[in-house]
């Protein structure tokens, strides 16, 4: 019998049993990830951006975890010798439309205690020499590190804390009982007297294995990007982004440097045709009949059909996306870019076609389901985490865990 047990070796997953093992000790954890390492999905595919919280609405848990995360996840890369710059972001408007907006993001800055500022064109020219802009705001707290590097130290606190990551072990079932939970698996039971469900794009199925009701269902977005050419890298100095379309629920094209020194340009954002279909070929004929059987899919298609129209065009259509390349950088040509990775998104899609926009958390008496945990949950893991062991806590009473609490992480914020 396990004290707790985590569905998923990703980030969140990684990072709430550690807290739970830091703030519990002498608690058994153990965390089931059915891949044959930590960070196989969505964590080892993203853009290694760590967020600055400008772009969340004010009290939002994304706005509260990415703030407090920002600083957490780079005080936690300098105890532990990880590779990471802060080195800032410009979001820029190239039309006079765009002005309105990022006067707005300016102020939501402000408002979640950012330090940014309004830049002119010719002071936006001195961070980015190269960039083509009318106008920009300045965000200094963004940086980039390697999250599967942050996952692998996660994991080594995991192991000296005492807890244990079981590689290999697939989810197939999950049932309550009156002092916990018995997980099926494919390498056989595992029971728990509490649950924590970071499964990631299949944590709506494990919730529902539950009995829970996350009120949503995960769509998957795949992110296609390119990277420039070596010899063309000189022509982003850090971290571009446009001003976002506010009826869109995505950021646009970027450009970002990643810590290994290349220029990922990306993504755009097309249907995934599988959970975990990371090209265009991937199909899984269950999972997309189950995507197109949902309501909510085609009441969001119905919102947003032409935005989503004009993300496949750019997906299949290579001179489309290079011209929203050159609305950042005018110099790009075809011959600068080169089709790299791709990553999926797991985005919780409600019945009436809204994107949950924040993160959700399902409570059950005896599990807690992190049902949607897009971007910054990478920035903010450090804080989720320590939000959801905080939980986990508040029931040691009801559970029988025989731990006593102990201090948070040295230098992590409350």
């Amino acid at each position: 019998m396990f004290d707790v047990a985590v569905i998923g070796g990703g980030i969140v997953g990684l990072s709430s049993a550690m807290h739970v093992l830091e703030r519990l000790p002498g608690a058994r954890v153990i965390v089931l990830e059915k891949e044959a390492g930590v960070a196989a999905h969505q964590t080892g595919h993203n853009s290694g951006v760590i967020h600055s919280g400008i772009y969340y609405p004010p009290g939002s848990y994304k706005a509260r975890f990415a703030t407090a995360g920002s600083r957490s996840i780079v005080e936690f890369c300098e105890r532990h010798g990880i590779a990471h710059d802060v080195c800032g972001k410009v979001i820029v408007a190239t039309r006079p439309d765009e002005l309105a907006q990022l006067e707005r993001l300016y102020e939501r800055g402000l408002q979640n205690g950012l330090d940014v500022s309004r830049l002119s064109p010719e002071e936006a020219h001195e961070i980015e020499p190269h960039v083509a802009c009318i106008a920009a705001v300045k965000v200094p707290s963004t940086g980039i590190v390697d999250y599967t590097r942050v996952c692998e130290v996660y994991a080594a606190e995991i192991a000296a804390l005492g807890g244990e990551i079981r590689f290999g072990a697939r989810v197939t079932g999950l049932a309550q009982h009156a002092h916990g939970a018995v997980i099926e698996t494919n390498v056989g039971e595992v029971e728990a007297r509490f649950v924590v469900n970071c499964a990631g794009l299949y944590s709506d199925r494990v919730a529902r294995m539950d009995g829970a009701d996350p009120t949503a269902q995960i769509v998957p977005f795949r992110g296609e990007y390119y990277e420039l050419a070596p010899g063309r890298r000189h022509l982003v100095k850090g971290l571009i982004y446009p001003v976002p379309d506010p009826a869109f629920p995505f950021l646009g094209v970027h450009l970002t440097r990643m810590i290994d020194g290349s220029i990922h340009a990306g993504p755009n954002a097309v249907l995934g045709l599988r959970r975990e279909g990371y090209r265009k070929r991937d199909v899984h004929l269950g999972e997309l009949a189950e995507i197109l059987r949902y309501a909510g899919f085609w009441r969001l298609v119905g919102k947003h059909w032409r935005d989503g129209m004009h993300e496949v065009w750019r997906s299949v259509n290579r001179a489309a996306f290079l011209k929203s390349l050159q609305r950042l950088i005018p110099e790009l040509t075809d011959s600068d870019i080169v089709p790299t990775h791709a990553g999926v998104r797991a985005q919780a899609v409600k019945p009436d076609g809204g994107m949950v926009d924040d993160f959700l958390l399902v409570d059950m008496p005896r599990s807690l389901h992190v049902c949607n945990a897009p971007s910054p949950a990478a920035t903010a893991s450090l804080e989720i985490g320590r939000e959801i062991a905080a939980r986990v806590a508040a029931r040691v009473g009801d559970l029988g865990i025989a731990a006593t609490p102990a201090p948070a992480f040295e230098g992590a914020t409350a």
